[in-house]
């Protein structure tokens, strides 16, 4: 089972990236999948997340209006739109799955290994 992360790096406030999370080992398009991240002395916080087939979404309030989640379970991949970023989400972003239903708690069972996103002011 891996969950890889990928798509971080450095952009001005204001500027815009997009986070994949590439999955294999397991049966993807039954899995709900989350984003969460953890900036230096804070905890785990959650981003957003996506039921198996992207019927249902949630967003944490800070991500609303600029994050989006999508999936594309042909390709095993779940990917996180990251627009007018803001130096308050510099952060490692993880992404992570579970079977059932998406949760906007930690109770998920896969996690990937995170990408840094440093957002310069």
């Amino acid at each position: 089972v891996q969950l890889q992360a990928s798509g971080g790096g450095l952009v001005q406030a204001g500027g815009s990236l997009r986070l994949s999370c590439a999955a294999s080992g397991f049966t993807f398009s039954t899995y709900a999948v989350g984003w969460f991240r953890q900036a230096p002395g804070k905890e785990r916080e959650f981003v957003a997340a996506i039921n198996w087939n992207g019927m249902s979404i949630y967003y944490a309030d800070s991500a609303k209006g600029r994050f989006s989640i999508s999936r594309d379970n042909a390709k095993s991949t779940v990917y996180l739109q990251l627009n007018s970023l803001k130096p308050d989400d510099t952060a490692v972003y993880y992404c992570a799955a579970r079977s059932g239903t998406a949760q906007i708690n930690t109770s998920y069972d896969y996690w990937g290994q995170g990408t840094q996103v440093t957002v310069s002011s």
